[in-house]
Formats: C-alpha cells, sequence, structure tokens
C-alpha cells in the first residue's frame, strides 16, 4: 500500500461525518474511523463510505485478553476495512490471537498494526502515571519490536519513533503516524508532534491528520497541503 494521508473522521454522528466528506468531490481520502464515530453508528457508516470509495482505516485499539481479541477480530473481519489495529501492550499472544482471528478463511485480511504509545503520553506520564522506569523510545521500541515478532504489519507511533524502529524492524514494517500539526496549528492534546514534511523525512509510511483539516473553514485545501508536504517534503 502507498504512501499516504489518512484523515481522522472524529465526528459524532454520520450525518455530521458524511456532510465533512462531501466536501471532497474530486477526491476519496484515505479516512480513519474512531471509537467515537463506530460506536455511534456502528457498521453503518463503514457500509456507507466504502460503497463511496473511501479506504479506511478502523482505529478501535483493542487491547483484551487473547480469546476475547480474537472473536471480537472474527466479527471485524467480516467488514471491507483496510486497516485495523490493536494495543502492543496486549503482549504477543493477544496481538497473534488478533491475526488469527482477523485473517479470513481465504487467507485475506486487513492490515494489522499495533499502538505502541499514544501521542499524548509524555516521559513523566509513562514513569509516574504507568510506572514504566524506562526510556519512552526504548519502551516503544520494545513494543515494535514485539508486534513484529507476533506478525502484525506494523506500528502507530509518532513520527519521532519512525527512523528507529525501520533501523530495528525493517524498511518494510509500517509506521501510522498521529500527532500531525502544520506549523501554525495548535497542539491540542498531543505532545510528541512533527509536520507533514517532518513526518515524511523521518519516514513514516501513513500520517494520521484530524483537526487540522476537520476543524478548518477549507478542510480541502488543508488536506491537499497535507498530502503535497507529505509526498513531495522539502
Amino acid at each position: 500500500m502507498q504512501k499516504n494521508v489518512i484523515i481522522a473522521l472524529d465526528f459524532e454522528n454520520a450525518k455530521i461525518t458524511l456532510d465533512f466528506l462531501s466536501q471532497f468531490v474530486d477526491r476519496k481520502p484515505f479516512v480513519k474511523i474512531g471509537m467515537e464515530l463506530f460506536y455511534s453508528e456502528g457498521s453503518y457508516i463503514i457500509q456507507k463510505l466504502k460503497e463511496s470509495g473511501f479506504k479506511i482505516f478502523l482505529d478501535l485499539k483493542l487491547h483484551d485478553i487473547p480469546n476475547t481479541v480474537k472473536k471480537a477480530m472474527i466479527s471485524l473481519s467480516k467488514f471491507d476495512v483496510d486497516m485495523v489495529n490493536v494495543h502492543s501492550a496486549g503482549g504477543i499472544d493477544m496481538m497473534c490471537a488478533a491475526k488469527e482471528g482477523l485473517t479470513r478463511k481465504d487467507g485475506s485480511r486487513p492490515l494489522l498494526i499495533a499502538v505502541t504509545q499514544l501521542t499524548s503520553t509524555s516521559a513523566e506520564m509513562l514513569k509516574n502515571e504507568l510506572l514504566i522506569d524506562k526510556d519512552i523510545n526504548d519502551t516503544i521500541l520494545h513494543y515494535a519490536r514485539n508486534t513484529l515478532a507476533a506478525g502484525l504489519d506494523g506500528v502507530v507511533c509518532s513520527p519521532l519513533e519512525t527512523k528507529i524502529i525501520k533501523q530495528n524492524c525493517g524498511k518494510n514494517f509500517l509506521t501510522i503516524t498521529p500527532g500531525i500539526r502544520l506549523e501554525n496549528s495548535e497542539k491540542d492534546d498531543q505532545i510528541r508532534i512533527t509536520t507533514p514534511a517532518m513526518a515524511a523525512k523521518l519516514g513514516s509510511d501513513f500520517i494520521v491528520v484530524g483537526r487540522p483539516i476537520t476543524q478548518v473553514k477549507n478542510p480541502v485545501a488543508v488536506y491537499e497541503k497535507c498530502l503535497k508536504e507529505f509526498l513531495q517534503p522539502l
């Protein structure tokens, strides 16, 4: 799958989502359906967007015992999405179970990736709240190696960790990177962030962009700017 910009559709219902996407007349961007939208609309929104020609990253971040995650993935495998994810903190056995459940009888499946650490996680939070004393980059790399060992396709990480993950897990191991902001964008609740151009230089395969596109007056123009900067970095 080629490098791409994924728009995070963090909207509360299908109507707002479809109204937003109606502005993209000449393009069908890769989009992310997260927990807010999926829990509101369920499979309806997936079916509606696939019928309209959109590629979908279903971002539910599954994290439970292996058997539960496997059964959940069997259900998700019935949706015609292009990418799904789990939390790597669930461990190798859980990730292996996720892959087994997601794989259909004909051997096909969507891309399966794992979240390392959320881009809202700081080194202080990791140590003081999660009681993980390891350096945040060491922790993320260890989670990425576990993900590779489980046979998944890649990880969700900050662009800042992409280079070291590629060096240790291989150039074909995908890095999907949120925490993207344009030069003058607000950071919001993101901490480990970069611009689209910098993410490209660092080696990201996909960038996930939400509010800088969805909360502006001309989202199509900002999307095109992100696409240009990411695919043709200066």
